[in-house]
């Protein structure tokens, strides 16, 4: 009688612990998918959450608009520059001019590159005008030695930031309405055109007479505006009387294509602009939103943690926020002086980088 007992539990035990290897070997497949699937995943996640323009949008479109004129820019390169190059994508990266040593690093990386993928690119820099006139002279020498600065008639601070965002508009709108994609980019952001090329070309490629309303990047939803008087990203409740902003792309960098450059333009410049301003990105998708275009999520941006560095990974991403100079010389060389990754190689790297920026944000630090 004992024997069976025995032999009764012994099979009882055998079969939940085969059970739970089953398990085991189960969440560790799923787990596996997970991560090579990670962008899949925060897509699908950040389309569920999105929020929908609610009523009738874009009767804004009727609106006429002040064309930009060459005077309202103190430099600027020759005003046929893109009807010369004839760009399919333009780069435009807000930068301090203080920033001497980014902007270096940006031409010497991915600013350098003029023909990605079969496309002509460029790349151009956006700055105000800086309280000290050391930094004003030497602007106007870096931009005789480089024709790739572009300044705006506005003083160049942190409350400026939309200003500097609504030149480069209406730059690009009057001088550069040949290029099918606008990018805008901070000077602290490894970008990497290629990878947006091949994106765009992918999920988006289109004849020229069916551009679509894009406004890509990575989108940032369920906002609230900041009432804090001492904070810097304070708005009054006079100024934004909404609960939430729209849902906005990250303005450290964000893609929009030619009609949708033209719509937004065109919506900022019915806006009345009062102090303090509206932070940059969220008045973009706010004109966005005005306009009827619903901006479009990609994992492929970073607009929030820093991605910790991985080859393959940085071979896929079309962002990277918070790199400095040094940081930015040393990954580009390592990334194109190298063959590209394999399949797994990019879905590996890219679940783990994105992994190790998610736990670094949960605990407050790099990984």
């Amino acid at each position: 009688m004992v024997g069976y007992r025995y032999r009764v539990c012994k099979g009882r035990v055998g079969k939940q612990v085969r059970v739970g290897h089953y398990f085991l070997m189960i969440a560790f497949c799923l787990s596996l998918l997970a991560l090579l699937f990670i962008d899949v995943i925060e897509s699908w996640v950040t389309c569920l959450g999105m929020s929908r323009p609610e009523g009738p949008q874009g009767a804004v479109l009727t609106q006429s608009i002040q064309p930009t004129r060459s005077e309202e820019f103190l430099l600027m390169p020759s005003s046929h520059v893109c009807q010369r190059a004839k760009p399919y994508l333009v780069t435009l990266v807000a930068s301090s001019p203080a920033n001497k040593k980014a902007r270096h690093a940006i031409r010497d990386t991915w600013g350098g590159e003029v023909q990605v993928r079969g496309h002509r690119v460029m790349t151009l820099f956006m700055v105000g005008q800086p309280s000290d006139p050391v930094l004003g002279k030497e602007l106007i020498e870096e931009s005789k030695e480089h024709g790739d600065l572009i300044q705006g008639r506005f003083t160049d601070n942190y409350a400026n930031l939309t200003m500097k965002t609504l030149a480069m508009l209406g730059w690009a709108r009057r001088f550069c309405p040949q290029a099918r994609f606008l990018a805008k980019v901070d000077d602290d952001v490894m970008f990497n055109p290629s990878a947006l090329l091949q994106h765009l070309d992918l999920s988006y490629k289109t004849s020229e007479d069916e551009l679509v309303d894009l406004y890509l990047g990575r989108v940032h939803m369920q906002v609230a505006p900041d009432h804090n008087p001492h904070s810097k990203h304070f708005i009054s409740k006079s100024t934004y009387t909404g609960t939430f902003f729209p849902d906005y792309c990250s303005g450290t960098a964000y893609v929009l294509s030619r009609p949708a450059v033209l719509k937004v333009s065109l919506a900022a410049a019915t806006m009345t602009l009062t102090r303090p301003l509206l932070p940059e990105d969220v008045l973009v998708g706010i004109c966005a939103h005005r306009a009827g275009i619903i901006p479009t999520h990609s994992p492929l941006f970073s607009g929030g943690p820093a991605v910790p560095y991985g080859r393959c990974c940085y071979q896929t991403m079309v962002s990277v926020h918070h790199t400095k100079p040094a940081d930015m010389l040393h990954y580009w060389t390592e990334v194109h002086s190298t063959a590209p990754c394999s399949w797994l190689g990019v879905r590996t790297s890219l679940g783990v980088c994105k992994v190790r920026a998610l736990l670094g944000r949960l605990l407050g630090k790099s990984l």
